[in-house]
């Protein structure tokens, strides 16, 4: 039978592939971290017809006379290049800018993905929408110890941030200097003892013929003031709490003195939670306290074409992928996280449309090579007549 015959067997099965590959991308245009496909081909054995001659002192050399049997699949590429922003506006909906997959837990299987969809589901877990648990590290005590193993990561409900007892204030304003001696001005402010109770502390200001006393009712500090600037003690030790008188003045008429800040607060529960850059899920609690409650783990690989598509936009690690790197965004070459966004598929439609026609064109070219190579054949078979 004539080689072209099988040479054009092969090129319709390659462009059918090619096809096929095509397809797929087309088809997932829209999925969320999908990685389209390419494909390369190369050609297969070569059958040799005349071997090749070295060059002898009474003639030349002469080159090998082949003839190519077909072509045939080299490989099925992944393109990893960066797909678009969409903005969701939903919190755990992670998109990965730069390079880096997330490490998703289906069953007792690890796999990776770019698909950053997640949700929480009953328990607190958060999840991708096919149920796989997102792995990352929890927090102890707001501290995370990114370099144990991961696990799942969970949201806890309930959780609650300790008071922590008041051990500065600070006051600001002004004391009005043309006061009448032995006037009082009052002011107080709710500060916290180490349980997280709250009481008041009240600060008495007195009026004196050298400027202003201030008094808890057990320390007395004497403030003094020049050209109406505080020029003596700057602080007082009241109920335990070392207070802050710095920002106090002296000038006329004025009576704005206040108790400002102070760094004690009751217990909280968790309301809300936002996701960080780096991947931390960050707890806010109604005391108005912050605390990182966990952080989702980023996995790199040295050959990212090497892993094994396992649906889902997930990924397996391979033979030829490398072993998963597993560290924290925007270290290692890992990308950052984007909250509230997800990255788009990362096909180029008008780029496979454009394949669809090559492929086909490609198809219909070997097409013709069987065509023609029966006609050949049905020739052959008329010379007997």
């Amino acid at each position: 039978m004539l080689r072209s015959l099988y040479a054009g067997i092969s090129g319709l099965r390659s462009h059918q592939t090619m096809l096929d590959v095509t397809g797929n991308n087309i088809a997932n245009v829209n999925t969320v971290g999908f990685k389209a496909g390419s494909v390369q081909f190369q050609d297969t054995l070569s059958q040799i017809v005349q071997n090749s001659r070295a060059p002898q002192a009474a003639a030349g050399g002469t080159n090998p006379a082949q003839v190519g049997l077909g072509t045939q699949i080299a490989a099925v590429r992944t393109t990893f290049t960066q797909g678009s922003q969409q903005a969701t506006g939903v919190p755990t909906d992670l998109m990965i800018a730069g390079e880096g997959f997330f490490v998703v837990r289906n069953g007792a299987e690890t796999l990776y993905t770019r698909n950053g969809s997640f949700g929480f589901d009953a328990a607190g877990r958060l999840t991708t929408k096919d149920g796989a648990l997102v792995q990352g590290w929890t927090a102890v005590d707001g501290v995370v110890a990114t370099g144990g193993p991961v696990g799942g990561i969970a949201l806890p409900v309930g959780a609650t941030s300790p008071g922590r007892a008041t051990a500065n204030a600070s006051v600001s304003g002004n004391l009005p200097s043309d006061a009448a001696t032995g006037e009082q001005l009052v002011r107080d402010v709710t500060v916290y003892d180490a349980q997280g109770a709250a009481r008041q502390l009240a600060l008495t200001f007195t009026r004196t013929a050298a400027g202003w006393d201030v008094t808890d009712g057990t320390a007395t500090t004497s403030l003094a003031f020049t050209d109406g600037r505080l020029t003596g003690p700057a602080n007082i030790v009241a109920g335990g709490v070392d207070v802050d008188l710095s920002g106090v003045t002296g000038y006329a008429d004025l009576r704005t003195v206040k108790l400002g800040e102070q760094d004690g607060r009751a217990p909280g529960s968790l309301v809300s939670y936002t996701l960080s850059a780096d991947g931390s899920l960050v707890g806010a609690f109604s005391n108005g306290a912050t605390a990182v409650l966990a952080q989702v783990a980023l996995a790199s690989f040295e050959n990212p074409e090497g892993l094994e598509k396992a649906g889902s936009s997930q990924y397996r690690a391979g033979a030829n992928s490398g072993a998963a790197a597993v560290g924290v965004a925007g270290t290692d070459d890992r990308g950052d996280l984007v909250s509230g966004a997800l990255e788009m598929s990362n096909v180029d439609l008008s780029q496979e449309f454009t394949n669809l026609i090559v492929a086909q064109r490609g198809f219909q070219a070997n097409a013709r090579i069987i065509t023609t190579s029966d006609e050949v054949l049905q020739e052959l078979t008329n010379l007997k007549r």
